[in-house]
């Protein structure tokens, strides 16, 4: 229900929480989005759950579904990883892209589930993120975009690196076309989504407590010549360092993105 990392079902009325180890009631902590009631650990959501929580009921209208990966390179159980992926999550890659209306107002948007091989970016996922921002620069409507990735797809190679200035060069063309772009990063973001069109949108939000950076942890960890704050690569740690522009909690979030797609809109017409 909640990709790779969700919390613990212990039968079909509770769960446990995978950030205090608490048992909570599975229909509090659905309503509370997912949001643990006592620690306040976000556990991660699904492409759908993510939808359904922020736009407008039914609104959302998938495009580019039909995009798959190749395996171009020949690289050794891809295939059979992305098949098992595709049986498992039920969409075709990493990345969900499409239109729907906040509060009204009509957005491009492109949601990552962590559940497909880690929200890894690859061909087609690259390909929907610039699909989505290219919607929103001939459209002129807000680009909104949720990241969740461990980085590059190391089975495409070069082909996976090709995406992150694809996507750059994308967010580009919203830019002259005066198309606001917002990214939400969620747990986690990091590597090369993190080092391309996460980074450089014109408002970056962030949920409580996810994980953000380049290398992972263990390889950051080999690295340091100092001592780090206890909540390094965190998105409080990323706050802090001019990184992202503001913490949001997920129950404010939908509110806080239809606040600034309007301030936003109105700025750029």
């Amino acid at each position: 229900m909640l990709g790779k990392k969700k919390a613990t079902g212990l039968d079909g009325s509770f769960v446990q929480c995978l950030g205090c180890k608490k048992t909570l009631f599975r229909r509090e902590f659905e309503e509370n989005l997912f949001v643990c009631q006592m620690c306040g650990h976000h556990h991660r959501l699904s492409w759908r759950q993510r939808a359904e929580i922020t736009f407008d009921e039914g609104s959302f209208s998938e495009a580019d579904a039909g995009l798959r990966s190749v395996d171009t390179l020949e690289f050794p159980e891809y295939r059979e990883k992305l098949e098992s992926a595709i049986a498992k999550t039920g969409i075709n890659d990493s990345v969900v892209s499409g239109r729907a209306t906040l509060d009204g107002v009509p957005v491009s948007t492109a949601i990552a589930d962590f559940s497909f091989m880690g929200g890894s970016m690859g061909s087609v996922a690259g390909e929907k993120i610039t699909r989505t921002l290219e919607r929103a620069a001939t459209d002129r409507i807000p680009a909104i975009v949720f990241c969740a990735s461990g980085g590059a797809r190391m089975q495409e190679g070069l082909l996976s690196l090709m995406q992150m200035a694809k996507t750059t060069a994308a967010v580009a063309k919203c830019r002259e076309a005066g198309a606001p772009y917002i990214a939400v990063f969620t747990d986690p973001t990091m590597a090369g989504v993190l080092a391309s069109y996460a980074s450089v949108a014109d408002v970056i939000l962030a949920e409580p407590k996810s994980l953000v950076g380049f290398a992972g942890a263990r390889v950051a960890a080999q690295a340091q010549v100092m001592k780090v704050p206890d909540d390094f690569q965190k998105a409080e740690f990323a706050l802090r360092s001019g990184m992202i522009d503001k913490v949001v909690e997920r129950r404010a979030m939908r509110s806080t993105l239809s606040s600034l797609v309007r301030v936003l809109i109105g700025g750029s017409r």
